[in-house]
């Protein structure tokens, strides 16, 4: 099986970094230790932003560009499908990201994720089981994306179809005439459209991640119960009906009340609902788990290991769970950030130390 391997990481005004060269192990793990605030979680956020264009930290693009910089430069050197790959990423306030292979213009995030694909460990992975059903629903979405980027375009598809609609619920002010109507059918047909495909490709992946989940969960949380998931639609019977039944609440309320952006991922383990009555030990190895099970269903469909970026992903966990972690991780290269010790049982490639801009070994 194939693996991506980052080969060596260059940012020029990135975040807090003027200048740095960055090149991990290219197999197994490589820890970069440093100080809160020296920029270690950049460096992971300038691997993710070559796959998806977009910070995992939710901030603006602007916020990448070091401050009194004009722009910002990513180059991340890739060993895909055993060819060398050179990803150029520039950030420039204002505009668009220009993005390339080998100097050859990428459109946008499908072509950069043929080439690099990451799965990313964070402490804020906690909110993902006990935040709003949202993060839950980006969390399939990621995922379809990552495996299946045609399907994963019925997201952006959704998202364009939806702001249509309620933009005209808005204007429509609750008064519904007969040609306002009209138009109203007219998105509600689209809407049912990519929301029935989209439900039911989330449907599908929540199959594909439940037994690599629950296997994980079982080791990470060293107990046999299993971890139980399912998707839960908004609507019953066909998307188009309910929409027909939701007009006159619609219309009341100016949005869209039912479809895939209402839905969630319900997830158990012995029987309890993981959002309200786990605990917070619990969670995170919910959590783990969820991407454990995306990484290796990701492997498994593309054939191709995602690099794994682990950004401080041990510093709230126990000793024992972060001991099964460590043997959970598949193999492939992975970068570990962390502002203390190395997690038990971690036997890392390489380590780095992160200081006043400068890496050094």
């Amino acid at each position: 099986m194939d693996e991506t391997v980052i080969v060596r990481l260059q940012l020029r005004d990135f975040r807090n970094f003027e200048t740095v060269e960055f090149c991990p192990s290219p197999d197994g793990l490589t820890v970069i230790q440093g100080e809160n605030g020296a920029g270690k979680t950049s460096l992971l956020e300038a691997i993710a932003y070559c796959s998806t264009l977009q910070s995992f930290r939710g901030a603006p693009r602007e916020a990448v560009v070091r401050q009194g910089a004009t722009a910002a430069k990513v180059r991340c050197d890739v060993v895909s499908a055993g060819r060398k790959v050179e990803i150029e990423i520039d950030v420039v306030p204002g505009r668009r990201d220009r993005a390339s292979h080998n100097g050859q213009k990428v459109p946008g995030t499908r072509g950069l994720l043929e080439v690099l694909q990451t799965t990313l460990f964070t402490p804020d992975d906690l909110e993902l089981i006990k935040g709003a059903p949202a993060g839950r629903r980006d969390f399939l979405d990621e995922v379809l994306a990552k495996s299946h980027p045609r399907l994963g375009a019925d997201r952006a598809a959704l998202d364009r179809v939806l702001r249509h609609r309620n933009a005209l619920l808005r204007q429509l002010g609750g008064r519904l005439g007969s040609e306002a109507a009209t138009t109203l059918d007219i998105w509600d047909d689209r809407l049912a459209l990519v929301g029935e495909r989209l439900a039911c490709s989330r449907s599908e992946m929540v199959e594909a991640l439940s037994p690599y989940a629950s296997e994980a969960f079982s080791v990470l949380a060293g107990e046999a119960r299993a971890l139980e998931m399912r998707y839960e639609r908004s609507w019953v019977g066909t998307l188009h009906e309910a929409l027909q039944g939701s007009r006159s609440e619609d219309l009341r309320r100016a949005t869209t009340t039912v479809g895939p952006q209402r839905d969630d991922l319900e997830l158990a383990a012995g029987g309890l609902d993981a959002r309200t009555r786990l605990s917070q030990g619990r969670q995170r190895c919910v959590a783990l788990s969820l991407r454990l099970a995306s990484h290796r269903l990701m492997t498994m469909v593309t054939g191709a290991a995602p690099v794994l970026l682990l950004d401080d992903a041990f510093s709230e966990l126990d000793e024992t769970t972060a001991r099964a972690l460590v043997g959970e991780l598949p193999s492939g290269q992975a970068l570990l950030t962390t502002a203390g010790e190395l997690p038990p049982g971690a036997s890392p490639k390489l380590v780095v130390r992160l200081a006043d801009g400068r890496l050094s070994t």
